[in-house]
Formats: structure tokens, sequence, C-alpha cells
């Protein structure tokens, strides 16, 4: 089984280095576990020690994590078909990201940046404040996106993650567990949701508006006042594509302002959101980890299953209340492989449960001791473990 040494992550207290499987982290042994019950007593101890010795572990599959095999021709829409990017011409490959390449003045001006949607989605509008002169390529949908970095036709990619109002995107999530890509950066986009229609048209002549799921259920107030009929589109530039070709005097669009002007539609009315704090966080996505640093505050985003036993999660998200870190998020799928457990806990039969996976945000950098030894200390009550990126926090 492959393995690999960490390098900087090394030392958890005086440990002398750290190996991971690249993989997974491996199935626990319950017989080598360090018994919580005695774990604020033996914590110390147990971190000072000369090295830290990994029992063997063997190899679970997660489902997700084998991804897919697409054809490219038939998720990437036309606009990747750019004849310059040649896969065979390594020239033009980029380099492995560096902690400096985040702290540095970095415009994005040789760098492709995929999203979902049209010119003018939110996605889109979010790469371009990562790297203001970037060069956006828009995709079909997320896949298309996570596919076009494992494929070499862009560089990154800009995917929204979640939103202040409409919660997690749990596609993403799994998408995440199913590709090998790393997360690189993130970005907060404080989203203006507007109103869109045709020249000379007031937001009174609308009986129909057309946009995603997302932006209707963060404009409930505005539309049952208009009393229109909402149309759900896969994208917001998407909506404010189709008002613009249609020609419909009484439909309009819920979108961005960037989509106004690209499709020529007249803005009726701003910030029509119900909630002015309307925040979406998206992660950027690259072939290569970021390689962490100490200077400001990271984040450090993971994924990783239990155990069967009581208040297994609890001493999971004990390791990291332990040494003072803090969490941010954690959100838990079912996992689609496995997704029932069957658990012997009753007289009249077999009790199933369902099988999660947990993803977690947590404010440490893998270079600080502590961090490393609280995935050490995780693995005791994992099956399965995977760092997803560790990369600076962002802030609206």
């Amino acid at each position: 089984m492959a393995t690999l040494n960490l390098g900087p992550f090394q030392g958890c207290a005086r440990a002398s280095s750290l190996l991971l499987h690249v993989s997974d982290f491996g199935s626990a042994s319950t017989a080598n576990s360090l018994s919580f019950r005695n774990d604020f007593i033996k914590l110390r101890k147990w971190e000072s020690s000369s090295s830290v010795v990994l029992p063997p572990r063997a190899i679970t599959s997660v489902e997700d994590e084998t991804p897919a095999v697409v054809s490219s021709q038939n998720i990437i829409n036309r606009t990747l078909e750019d004849p310059k990017v040649s896969r065979k011409d390594l020239s033009i490959l980029p380099k492995p990201l560096s902690a400096t390449d985040l702290h540095s003045p970095n415009d994005g001006s040789k760098v492709r940046v995929a999203y979902q949607g049209l010119p003018g989605a939110y996605s889109e509008i979010a790469a371009l404040k990562a790297y203001p002169k970037c060069e956006t390529v828009p995709c079909d949908d997320f896949e298309a996106a996570f596919k076009a970095v494992e494929l070499w036709i862009v560089d990154k990619a800009v995917l929204p993650i979640e939103n202040s109002v409409g919660g997690s995107i749990h596609r993403n999530y799994d998408l995440l567990l199913r590709h090998r890509l790393h997360i690189a950066g993130e970005v907060q986009l404080q989203v203006n949701l507007c109103l869109l229609g045709l020249q000379g048209v007031r937001k009174e002549e609308l009986k129909n508006v057309l946009s995603h799921p997302h932006a209707f259920e963060q404009c409930e107030m505005t539309l049952s006042t208009l009393g229109v009929m909402r149309i759900s589109i896969e994208d917001t530039a998407a909506a404010a594509q189709m008002v613009a070709s249609g020609g419909e005097r009484d439909t309009g669009a819920i979108a961005s302002a960037r989509a106004a002007e690209i499709y020529g539609l007249n803005i009726l009315a701003d910030n029509v959101q119900d909630n002015d704090n309307n925040i979406t966080r998206f992660l950027i996505l690259a072939r290569e980890p970021v390689i962490p640093g100490t200077d400001k505050l990271y984040k450090t985003s993971i994924v990783f299953t239990l155990e069967e036993g009581p208040g297994v999660l609890f001493k999971a998200l004990a390791v990291f209340a332990l040494r003072e870190i803090n969490l941010t998020k954690i959100e838990s799928r079912p996992q689609r492989q496995r997704p029932l457990r069957v658990v012997d806990d009753s007289n009249e039969g077999r009790a199933k449960y369902f099988d999660y996976l947990f993803y977690i945000d947590f404010e440490a950098s893998m270079m600080e001791p502590r961090a490393q030894c609280a995935m050490a200390h995780l693995q005791e009550f994992s099956r399965f473990l995977r760092v997803l990126g560790c990369y600076p926090v962002d802030k609206v």
C-alpha cells in the first residue's frame, strides 16, 4: 500500500515523524486504542512520548472515493474545447501550489478557472474575486468542473459549498470524496440578487420570473409581494440569458448585476433577497494541495467514518476540544455503498442504522503540532480518514 510522508506536517510534541496513508488512515484497532475514560489523565503523557506508533490498519473502501470514468467531451461544454490547450504540451502545465501562491499578489492573469453555469453566474464572480484577471471557463454542471481540473483543461475550479440562507450544497460534498482534488482556498461572497427584465419594462408588469430554486428561497418575500409565477432554471445566469433571448416583456429573472450587463437586461430591483447578510462560501479546487503555514489563520477540511460504539462521535469531536481547536463546520452524509449498518442490540432481532461520512472544518494549520496530534488521536476511532485540504481562511 502506498504511503505519504507528510514532511513539514511532522511533529506531535517531540514525535520525529507522522506517516499517513494516501488512500485513507485505515480501520481502527480497538485493542490498542486509548481508553477515552482516562484521556484527560493520559493525554499529556501520550503526546509527549518520544514517537507516535500507529498500529497496522486495514483499508476500508468508500464508494465515492473511486472517480467515475466519464468522457470529457460529454461533460465539458464547448467552451473548454480550446485548441490552444493541449495535454501533450507540457510547457503549459501549472506548478504545484505553495503557500506563497496565496500570499503573494496574484491577479490570476495566467490562470484558467472552471465554474458551473454561464457567464454572469455568482460562481464566476467568486472566481474573479479570487483571481481578478483569470480566464473563466463555464461548465455544464459541478462534476464537469471537477473533471476539467483533473484532465488539465483548467488550473482550478471554484464551486459553491454552502449558503448562509440555503445551507449546504450536498452534491459538492459528495463530489469532494469521489474525486481526488484538493481544497486550495475558499472565497466568501456576499450575494446581491437582482430582479432583471427587458429594457423599458416595469417590475409590476412581470407575470413570470426565472431563476435557480435557491435564489427563489432567498427572495420569498419579494416574490410573494409581486405575485409572479416562479419557473426554476439550473442557473441564475441561464435564467437571465433566456429572458434576453425570449423577448417576453412579462418575464423576468433573478440573477446578478453582472448578468444584467452581459445579457443587456435592465435591473428592475436591487437587493431583492430577504436577508441582507446573504453570503455564499465557495471552495477553490486544485490538483495539488497547498503547503500550509502558520503566519495567518488556516482552516483544515477532513472527512472520516467511525467505528460502531456508544459515544464514538463524541470521542471523535473531543480530540479537537482537548486541544482547543475550533470547529467551524460539521456535515454528515450517508454512505452510498454501505448505507445501513447492522447492530445486534435487541432481543427481537438485529437493528439497522445509517452509516455516515462526517465532513469537518476546523481552524488550525496542519503545520501545528496540536492539529497533527488531533489527527493521530482521531485515527483511534476512525475506519477511514482523509484530509481534503488545508488553506487560509477567507473573509467577506
